[in-house]
């Protein structure tokens, strides 16, 4: 039995406590029950009769259930729990532990068996366990009582107050007349929601309290009318104030002042208000850029005691330090303030934070003029702060190209004042005077100013230049300027050479460090193109198969990571500064460029594979296309110049020995589709005229059926690039089409558009097709060499070309391009988006999470 003592102590509580439970359950459901109402304060709200007549009944039902269970409950014995116990246990092995032997005493053979017995319960009865009590009441409380009473004691803790209990004692006998009336009170003092401030329950408020202004207050009052009243200094009221004995009072608290309940059981407090400051907001001038398509980064640091919730930035022009002069000179033009929405984070604390404007207002009339910038910051409660009035020029992108300059002017003159549009035209004339003297990279190029031009003079002579027709013509002379300024040149070898130029005018105009990293990436880009080139160009030409028998013992040995280190040199240079020394490297790079020798890494691979036959038939496709633009255009210049007819034919006869007045430079010459041998020569007069424009449609659409049967034929379907080639033939097709009926129309203007937009069209998909070539390794042996390996690589997936040597890679086009703040903002909202998504793994969450307080 004593292994057994503490089963056996454990089952003797059991059933004291199922006994007391049965006894008393119905006392304490009705002591729960009675203070859940006290703590609630619900004897406030009832008449003092009801309270008393409750407060008795809930007594009586306290003594009588005391009373109960005490005549109930029965202290258990020993041998009840060790019954207990015995009955779970089969075979009641302890009753049998107790056991004598009754019959069979002195046979030793009964006395064995009474043994074996004895030890066989002794084995179960040392296993026993404690029985656990049966305090189940379902059947003595069907309704649940105890529970109800059990929820409401935990709703009243919850959402009342013990405080309220002291209330009972002013309704107790004694207490005077007042007290049988019953007054009593509450109020709440609720903070403004945009505060995430909690509300105050001014029951439990003692002293001083601090409260943030603004912040309301409401008070109630119960019982007879007049018991109480309300005195307070808070609100600054002077107007329907009210009696301060009314039963409810509701006032915002505007200063520091006094409010007290005065009565039987008032209280008093002292309310300091916490004024809500004005929001802070100042640039954050170390840390603005500029990149080099103009796009601005000015971060600013905000604040405010409760949180900023917009903001905006004003930039305003600084008429007085622009300098008046040439197209500046006239009075502007009335113009809005330029006014941006600052960035907000999405996620965080509002509270103090530093955020990036990021805008480009490079076509802004503005751009590169005096301006003042202004930040201005609003939080929840409307007021607002400014920044202090920045001054600078309106960050905007910068043209190095004269030309392109010059027009980027003449479009600022025009949006400065509608009175400069004569001067601009005037201007604009002079500078297309001489197109022949090289001043335009392209007659593409010159006939859209010449069109630009003759709009403005027309609307300009019939004074019809609206603001609608101006920012028309604005923005095609933005368009144009774009065009001048980066080019739209095919040989690659001229590509090179004028980004070469852009990056020695640069330097010489102390160009930021963004632009002279993109000029540099041009430059990179221009090289590698030219390189392709020349390696195709080796193969044709069989070039290789002398020179690599031939090799002079001085000849230089390059490979592309001896010219990447060159660059990357040249770059160096001019980010220290050392302009001089910059610009020498680079005239010897140049040079190098120039005289470069190819040759073959793979000998004996004659031919061409299909990808180079589509490769050049779109190119001859290209030249014949700009043919036919050329002699549209010429075509054109006749039509408003008739006197020039001469001049040009003599031009004409000096380029390609053509005898026809107005003639085509390309009529001469083979390789034209659908031409006739009747086409060549011109006819003086209106008549002549429309026969070969009607030439130059038939020519068109024997052009674009050629085009649609190398479509047909083209390689590296599938791919993405092979793809995309096909689509921009696609646009080619559908350009040539427009411009055959604008021929067909007599409206030649129109058809040099389509012209233009069919050429662009068709280098893009040039430029597709090699990297689908590329892709699919489809230019074998067109891959040469600069006494190593140049031509066609394949890029990494961030865009970089592949190492020499022993590097892995090169930081080439890593995180470069026009458009890389804008893909940097994406992502971040992307990150920011993802991160607000609860359904993603914890894990991917707490990395993103990682990621936006890094960035």
């Amino acid at each position: 039995m004593s292994r057994l003592r503490r089963p056996l102590s454990l089952t003797w509580a059991g059933l004291i406590a199922e006994r007391l439970v049965r006894a008393f359950w119905p006392f304490w459901t009705v002591l729960a029950a009675t203070a859940a109402v006290l703590i609630l304060g619900l004897q406030d709200l009832m008449p003092v009769e009801v309270v008393w007549v409750g407060f008795v009944l809930a007594g009586l039902g306290l003594i009588g259930f005391a009373i109960h269970g005490a005549m109930r409950f029965r202290w258990p014995r020993r041998q009840e729990a060790v019954d207990r116990m015995d009955s779970v246990m089969p075979g009641r092995p302890l009753a049998a532990l107790g056991d004598r032997q009754a019959i069979g005493g002195g046979d030793p053979a009964s006395e064995a068996l009474w043994q074996a017995h004895l030890r066989r319960m002794a084995e179960r009865a040392s296993a026993a366990k404690a029985v656990e009590p049966d305090l189940a009441l379902a059947p003595r409380d069907p309704f649940g009582l105890r529970y109800v009473a059990l929820l409401g004691l935990v709703v009243a803790l919850l959402f009342g107050s013990v405080m309220r209990v002291g209330s009972v004692s002013q309704m107790g006998p004694g207490s005077g007349p007042d007290i049988a009336t019953g007054p009593a009170w509450e109020g709440w003092i609720e903070p403004p929601t945009y505060t995430g401030l909690p509300s105050l329950y001014l029951n439990d408020q003692k002293g001083e309290i601090r409260v943030p202004e603004g912040s309301r207050v409401t008070v109630r009052l119960y019982g007879e009318v007049g018991a109480l009243s309300v005195a307070e200094t808070v609100s600054g009221r002077t107007e329907d104030v009210g009696a301060a004995t009314d039963t409810e009072h509701s006032f915002v608290i505007v200063s520091d002042g006094t409010l007290s309940i005065d009565g039987p059981g008032g209280k008093s407090w002292t309310i300091v208000a916490i004024p809500d400051r004005e929001p802070q907001v100042s640039l954050v001038s170390d840390g603005a850029k500029t990149t080099f398509d103009g796009q601005m980064s000015q971060p600013f640091k905000a604040e405010d005691d409760h949180g900023v919730v917009a903001g905006k930035a004003t930039f305003r022009l600084d008429l007085d330090a622009v300098e008046r002069r040439y197209g500046l000179a006239v009075e502007p033009e009335p113009r809005e303030p330029i006014s941006i929405d600052l960035p907000m984070p999405i996620t965080g604390d509002r509270a103090e934070f530093t955020e990036t404007l990021i805008e480009n207002l490079s076509q802004h009339p503005w751009a590169h003029l005096p301006v003042t910038l202004e930040l201005e910051v609003r939080d929840a409660a409307e007021q607002a702060g400014q920044s202090a009035p920045e001054e600078m020029r309106l960050p905007a992108r910068r043209f190095f190209d004269p030309l392109a300059a010059s027009v980027i002017e003449m479009r600022r003159d025009l949006l400065w004042s509608r009175d400069n549009a004569k001067r601009v035209a005037q201007v604009l004339r002079a500078v297309s005077h001489a197109p022949e003297e090289g001043l335009f990279r392209s007659e593409t190029a010159y006939l859209r100013l010449r069109v630009i031009l003759r709009r403005l003079e027309t609307l300009t002579a019939h004074d019809s230049l609206t603001t609608e027709a101006r920012d028309e013509v604005a923005q095609a002379l933005w368009d144009l300027a774009l065009v001048l300024e980066d080019g739209d040149i095919g040989d690659a070898l001229e590509r090179m050479r004028e980004a070469q130029e852009r990056l020695s005018e640069a330097m010489r105009n102390g160009a930021s460090e963004d632009e002279i990293a993109r000029l540099m990436q041009e430059l990179r880009d221009a090289t590698q193109d030219y390189l392709r080139q020349k390696s195709q160009q080796a193969q044709r030409d069989g070039e290789q198969q002398q020179g690599d028998q031939q090799l002079s013992e001085n000849m230089m040995t390059l490979n592309q990571q001896d010219l990447q280190d060159m660059m990357d040199r040249i770059q160096e240079l001019m980010e220290e500064g050392r302009y001089a020394e910059a610009e020498q490297a680079l005239q010897e790079f140049q040079e190098m460029m120039e005289n470069l020798r190819m040759t073959e890494g793979q000998q004996g691979q004659q031919g061409q594979n299909p990808g180079q036959e589509a490769m050049e038939g779109l190119a001859e496709t290209l030249r014949d296309q700009q043919g036919l633009s050329d002699q549209a255009f010429r075509d054109l210049q006749e039509q408003f110049n008739p006197n020039s007819q001469q001049g040009q034919s003599q031009q004409n006869e000096g380029r390609d020995g053509s005898q026809g007045r107005g003639q085509s430079h390309q009529q001469g010459q083979g390789n034209q589709p659908g031409q006739q041998p009747g086409q060549q020569q011109g006819q003086n007069g209106q008549e002549g005229q429309q026969g070969q424009q009607g030439s130059l449609a038939d020519r068109q659409e024997a052009l674009r059926r050629e085009l649609e049967r190398q479509r047909g034929n083209l390689p590296g379907a599938g791919s993405e690039a092979g793809d995309a080639a096909r689509e921009s033939l696609d646009r080619a097709d559908q350009a040539m089409r427009g411009a055959k009926d604008a021929l067909r129309q007599d409206d030649l203007a129109e058809a040099i558009d389509r012209q233009s937009e069919a050429m662009e069209a068709l280098r893009e998909g040039m430029r597709n097709l090699g990297e689908a070539m590329a892709e699919n390794n489809q230019t074998q042996g067109a891959q040469g060499q600069a006494r190593g390996q140049f031509g066609d690589q394949q890029n990494d997936p961030l865009g970089r070309a592949p190492g020499q040597g022993s590097q892995v890679g090169t930081q080439d086009n890593l995180l470069q391009g026009e458009d890389v703040y804008r893909r940097a903002r994406e992502l971040l909202d992307e990150i920011r988006r993802r991160s607000g998504e609860g359904e993603r793994p914890d894990v991917e969450l707490e990395y993103l999470k990682r990621l936006l307080e890094r960035f």
